[in-house]
């Protein structure tokens, strides 16, 4: 079978930078499964007379190396060097760390390698960080550099389907100069498609090859079976099937405020709240937050009793919930294609994603429950010292008295609305269209 060529990702640009710094720390890349972490490593390799790449859950001679209690980078990469037969030179070679999370001994090891081996470009990755950090008193904080990854976004996806002049014109729009109706149409047509996909590297590349979305269904049941399979890796004493109800119930609930008690009978809150906390640590579920909105820093007023859960990817979402791609492909009705509210899934990835990768960024949304007057805003960003409201609609109907009472009373300049609409504007209201949210939130 033919190799699949390398799709361009956003954080390319950044690793590039890191490569070409003259006073550089070591770069841990983290994020969960099969975002393309050790993909973009090896693309950057490229750049490099040498590239060392080492795999700490399948060489066990790396473990073993590095667990000699002997951290010295001279003498690692004097060892590493002859046990893989790769010249380990300074500026001229790529050393790639990955699956780190195999050997803590190999995640204190990086501080050393910028203290005594600072020239020498080292990179490591892990899927399932969050849990080795918890045995370790320190990594080395400051002497170590983390990149965050995620599933491609859409503007990746319209690159890797060849569609950069589409998505020029995209960034080029705004609400006073909306896409021609024919470009916007189009537009949504990718989008259905980018639901169905989801982000996952392997499916979209797939999809870029073949252009069959059914085999790219299978290559997305694969997918969730191996990010099952790795409950039995976060912690071993929590049964794989205590995770497993929390990520089913996650699925159920998603658009909605969390709750434990529709989860499961079998467990205790306690157990649940654990199978949560390993979900979140792992990547695989991202929290958004409910927040008071009072002023920013948005985190600054949460209530850790109110919180929405969304899945990594829109792709994985949609198998699991068993959504029929022919309400996302042929329907015109947002309600079809919102099916377990996918829209809101896509709308908090895309603004996740478009943060700096430097950044591990948090959502929030606003929700104030009283007999009165019961209101909702499905998320709330800080752009620049202003705290705005998005809400994704389902229609371009409706007098929008969440976002509006968000506005009033929080002084908000402006809000924003995305939906299937084309870009567009109301009083104090941007029009922003799904395919474009994540360009517009920064």
């Amino acid at each position: 079978m033919a190799k699949h060529a390398y799709i361009s990702r956003k954080i390319d640009s950044d690793l590039l930078y890191w490569m070409q710094e003259s006073d550089r720390k070591p770069l841990l890349l983290r994020g969960a499964r099969q975002v393309g972490k050790s993909s973009a490593v090896r693309h950057l390799a490229k750049h490099f007379a040498h590239f060392l790449e080492i795999n700490f859950e399948l060489d066990k001679n790396a473990q073993d190396l590095f667990a000699k209690g002997d951290l010295s980078p001279q003498r690692l990469c004097e060892e590493l060097a002859a046990i893989y037969e790769t010249p380990i030179i300074p500026g001229k070679t790529l050393l790639f760390l990955d699956e780190i999370q195999g050997s803590l001994p190999a995640i204190s090891s990086l501080r050393f390698f910028y203290e005594k081996l600072r020239e020498l470009h080292v990179i490591a990755a892990g899927s399932l960080l969050e849990f080795a950090f918890q045995e370790l008193s320190s990594f080395g904080v400051g002497r170590v550099r983390s990149m965050f990854m995620y599933p491609m976004n859409f503007s990746e996806f319209l690159i890797a389907c060849n569609h950069q002049m589409l998505l020029q014109a995209i960034q080029n729009a705004d609400y006073k100069n909306p896409l021609s109706e024919p470009i916007h149409n189009k537009t949504i047509e990718l989008l259905k498609k980018f639901f169905i996909l989801g982000g996952m590297p392997e499916v979209v590349s797939a999809y870029v090859n073949n252009n069959d979305l059914l085999s790219c269904q299978r290559i997305l049941d694969d997918l969730v079976i191996s990010l099952r399979s790795d409950f039995s890796k976060y912690r071993e004493k929590v049964p794989s099937m205590q995770i497993s109800a929390v990520f089913n119930s996650v699925v159920a609930q998603m658009g909605k405020k969390f709750v434990y008690s529709n989860v499961s009978r079998d467990y205790t809150h306690r157990q649940l709240k654990e199978g949560l906390e390993l979900l979140i640590m792992s990547g695989l579920v991202i929290p958004v937050f409910h927040s008071a909105a009072n002023g920013i820093p948005l985190g600054a007023e949460i209530d850790i009793k109110k919180q929405k859960l969304l899945l990594l990817d829109t792709g994985i979402f949609q198998r699991l919930l068993g959504l029929p791609l022919s309400d996302l492909l042929i329907s015109d009705d947002f309600s079809l294609i919102n099916k377990g509210s996918i829209a809101e899934l896509f709308t908090g990835l895309e603004i996740l994603k478009s943060a700096s990768c430097y950044e591990q960024k948090s959502l929030y949304y606003w929700h104030r429950e009283n007999k009165s007057s019961n209101a909702e805003v499905d998320y709330v960003i800080q752009i620049g010292k202003n705290i705005i409201p998005i809400e994704v609609k389902s229609s371009n109907k409706g007098a929008m008295q969440s976002i509006r009472l968000f506005m009033q009373e929080k002084q908000s300049p402006f809000g924003i609305r995305t939906s299937l609409e084309n870009f567009g504007e109301l009083p104090d209201i941007k029009i922003i269209p799904l395919y474009a949210i994540g360009d517009c939130v920064n």
